[in-house]
């Protein structure tokens, strides 16, 4: 990657939470001096316009939102930008139980064995979002709670920020031109 590259957070979002986190991420990369573009990924979106990608979906049934898994699926082969990605669901807050920590890492796996083309991203992040059990049927209500869920905006905003960081750091680090310390 070049000292002029473009870093794209992309997203696919159901009810604003992703969308909330990928604009923290993204002023997050913008701090540390990064070029980026956030934005919800669309069949109008090419990855290889971007030297580095970022891109969070929303969970359902165990998998990405359509858009994100299209996005995906046309990220280029070879020399591919940089990816890292992000998934958003309602058990990922550390504060839950082992059970729900367990369920979230299982969801992560599933989410991942169906990423198209055999993409998989530098890190995969699970975080937690707003949680609205208004429209769940009782059965749902129920499994939830016993999982250790509870309603409400459970985004942990000092987690999302320090991974962001994370990823401003090893984006500068491919960043710097061959034989130089990035330190």
């Amino acid at each position: 990657m070049d000292r002029t590259g473009r870093v794209l957070v992309g997203y696919a979002t159901a009810a604003g939470s992703t969308q909330a986190i990928a604009e923290r991420i993204a002023d997050v990369l913008t701090s540390a001096g990064l070029t980026v573009v956030c934005r919800p990924v669309g069949p109008d979106l090419e990855p290889a316009a971007f030297d580095a990608v970022v891109l969070g979906s929303a969970v359902h049934n165990m998998a990405w939102l359509s858009p994100a898994v299209d996005f995906l699926s046309r990220f280029p082969a070879g020399d591919a930008p940089a990816l890292w990605c992000f998934s958003v669901e309602g058990l990922s807050h550390p504060d839950r139980t082992r059970f729900s920590r367990w369920l979230a890492g299982s969801e992560l796996q599933k989410v991942e064995q169906r990423f198209p083309g055999g993409h998989r991203p530098r890190d995969h992040r699970m975080f937690a979002g707003i949680v609205d059990l208004r429209q769940v049927p009782l059965w749902g209500r129920l499994f939830f709670r016993a999982a250790g869920g509870r309603s409400g905006d459970q985004r942990d905003w000092p987690a999302i920020e320090a991974w962001a960081s994370e990823i401003a750091n090893r984006i500068d680090a491919l960043r710097a031109p061959a034989g130089s310390d990035p330190t």
